[in-house]
């Protein structure tokens, strides 16, 4: 199997209203509620469901209902957990955007709002937190939008989506064999990413993981400190986001760490 390029991502939900309405204050396009076709509900291993479709920018996200709802998120699960996957949404003004978000009823998982990571660790403005549901998202502040490719102002575009691995040099492997190549990977410690992750003293070998298509991409969290673990999600829990890929094949599998993902022919 060949993964050529993220074309969306799938977010499992058990209240689409409310999550759209959430997604829409952020800066998201709402659009059509529509039934789950049978085929793809039988290929994923539901019994059916409803769709939302979301945008922002370039990117689509849809919000799944199933007819047999899931596992909520698990209230004990941090930014070092098995089951942790996040979004990280391009702002050109961070601040402006958490305010914005917690407004909206956004959860923190950073401590302190926005901050400014070194440039070690990227040099990013950066916070995350959770929607009310609890898919965790980040907002991305590059220090040059421009130099970044992410013109324009408010929240811009999905950057792309970053998932806990227990084993970062398996999971290079993993996706390099599918098709991806690396970017330039970071090792993230310290206090402003301790004050970021809501962990103390965490400890992170970030890499990023780039498809053909490049823009959204995957990023592997690889923490050393704490370790990763904890139980990961049934595909229609809320916490089974999915990565819907363009492939040379139709299918639903799962990762190494049994991250769940969706490839439909190109």
């Amino acid at each position: 199997m060949t993964l050529h390029a993220i074309r969306g991502f799938r977010l499992v939900t058990a209240d689409p209203d409310r999550l759209s309405r959430f997604y829409a204050a952020l800066g998201f396009t709402v659009g059509k509620t529509e039934p789950i076709a049978a085929e793809e509900a039988a290929r994923i291993g539901v019994a059916g469901g409803m769709r939302t479709s979301l945008r922002l920018g370039d990117t689509p996200v849809t919000l799944d209902r199933f007819d047999r709802p899931g596992r909520p998120y698990p209230a004990d699960a941090d930014a070092a957990s098995a089951c942790f996957q996040h979004l990280a949404l391009v702002t050109d003004d961070a601040a402006a955007a958490w305010a914005r978000a917690q407004a909206a009823g956004a959860v923190p998982i950073s401590r302190d709002g926005p901050v400014a990571l070194p440039a070690s660790s990227g040099g990013v403005t950066a916070v995350k937190f959770r929607d009310p549901e609890g898919h965790p998202l980040e907002f991305l502040q590059f220090p040059d939008m421009a130099a970044a490719g992410w013109p324009g102002r408010g929240v811009i575009g999905v950057d792309h989506s970053a998932i806990a691995v227990a084993d970062a040099g398996r999971s290079r492997a993993f996706y390099r064999a599918r098709g991806l190549s690396e970017g330039h990977a970071t090792h993230n410690h310290g206090p402003a990413q301790g004050a970021l992750d809501g962990l103390d003293d965490p400890d992170a070998q970030v890499v990023p993981m780039q498809p053909p298509v490049a823009r959204p991409h995957l990023e592997l969290l690889g923490y050393h400190r704490p370790p990763v673990g904890g139980p990961m999600p049934a595909i229609g829990d809320i916490a089974a986001t999915r990565v819907l890929w363009a492939a040379d094949t139709d299918g639903v599998w799962q990762d190494p760490d049994g991250h769940w993902h969706e490839t439909v022919r190109r």
